[in-house]
């Protein structure tokens, strides 16, 4: 389907429903389609672990967990951690970021037991280890966590697998910890640069790494191998030494993750926007300034002003939507320039594209949700508070 009928399809499922006003639209087709790839792409050795910061809702999460008979989660943000805790009962929670140690504390203490208990906590540091382990000790409960590792990112984590080895001798002093693995993170690698030898070198060097960090583990201590990212999880054989792979955002497919490993999944959600006007631009200020402006191609001789505006998105249809630096943007009518072969009416729908999913989603508190041409259901956002 060219992009001008799919959006053609998508503007006629918006009328029938009556939606006249900025929508963040999700084609449960694509996505469902994006899901049976990859399932097929997925070595069968691995378990799926979702990122609930980049799906940030419960029938989302669900739809998703549901066709890969998964209950693996990566969380990020307590309030959203509680939301899953409370819909899934049979969820494991791996936490994507260390937490403050008071943080941690609140949770154990206000949080049902049966809730707390399937919490993996994520320790980066030694320091943050003694401190979960007096935390074990003074509110009388054994604490799961993972160690973060650094296989090349240096955001964080235990760098060398010498380090982690003294960390894991130090846990025999710390009875009310338990190691359930570890988790490694590589965004980098499709980032890393020809010079210094390019993302195949750096996803080479990032296995080496893991699988040395893999190996002072016991073999009690090995239930959760996590690896990977929606960038790179997909490039993955079997034999790397992970046993779970972390996906979110790739379901969605934002603009921030249209990569080589995932050009096969189509875009699953577009922002949809009434168009209010159209016509020649006309700048403010003095008309000899807008003549200059517009004889130097810095202002666009057309344009359109559209419901809301300043959204992490681009703009992809109508071909030639643009924006533009001399209107610059608004949160209420943003501006975006038009080409003259740009086709597009008073009332007729702008669509933009995510450049990312979590904070996006976020922005709109319901998601309409479109299958078979229709808008079939809205589901709730995880709201950040």
């Amino acid at each position: 389907m060219s992009p001008g009928a799919y959006f053609g399809y998508v503007t006629q499922a918006l009328r029938r429903a009556k939606i006249h006003q900025p929508a963040l639209v999700l084609d449960r087709d694509r996505l469902d389609r994006n899901i049976a790839l990859v399932k097929a792409r997925m070595p069968a050795t691995m378990s799926l672990r979702l990122v609930d910061k980049s799906l940030p809702s419960l029938p989302l999460l669900k739809r998703i967990s549901d066709a890969f008979a998964t209950r693996r989660i990566m969380t990020f943000h307590p309030p959203v951690s509680r939301a899953v805790l409370d819909t899934f009962a049979d969820a494991e929670l791996l936490f994507g970021k260390p937490m403050p140690v008071d943080l941690a504390r609140q949770v154990l203490t206000q949080w049902p037991p049966s809730a707390t208990d399937r919490i993996v906590w994520l320790i980066d540091t030694p320091q943050r280890l003694a401190e979960y382990a007096g935390l074990a000790t003074s509110i009388g409960n054994a604490l799961r966590f993972c160690f973060e590792v650094d296989v090349g990112l240096h955001r964080g984590g235990f760098r060398t697998a010498d380090a982690l080895a003294e960390a894991l001798a130090g846990l025999a002093e710390m009875p009310s910890l338990q190691c359930m693995g570890v988790m490694a993170y590589e965004a980098h690698i499709g980032h890393m640069p020809k010079l210094f030898g390019g993302p195949s070198l750096a996803q080479r060097n990032s296995i080496r790494q893991f699988r040395q960090f893999v190996a002072v583990l016991r073999y009690d201590q090995r239930d959760i191998l996590n690896l990977g990212g929606s960038t790179t999880a997909l490039t993955y054989e079997a034999d790397v030494g992970a046993n779970e792979l972390s996906l979110g955002s790739a379901f969605l497919k934002p603009t921030d993750f249209d990569v080589r490993s995932l050009a096969q999944l189509l875009p699953a959600i577009h922002i949809a926007t009434p168009v209010l006007k159209v016509g020649e631009a006309q700048l403010p200020g003095p008309a000899i300034a807008a003549r200059l402006l517009l004889g130097a191609g810095i202002a666009p001789r057309r344009g359109c002003f559209v419901y809301g505006g300043k959204w992490m998105a681009d703009p992809v249809w109508p071909v030639g939507l643009t924006r533009n630096s001399t209107f610059g943007q608004s949160t209420n009518q943003q501006f975006f320039a038009l080409s003259n072969a740009a086709i597009i009416k008073v009332d007729d729908y702008a669509f933009l594209r995510p450049t990312q999913s979590e904070f996006v989603l976020q922005q709109f508190a319901s998601i309409a949700v479109m299958s078979g041409g229709d808008v079939i259901e809205c589901w709730d956002a995880l709201q950040m508070q």
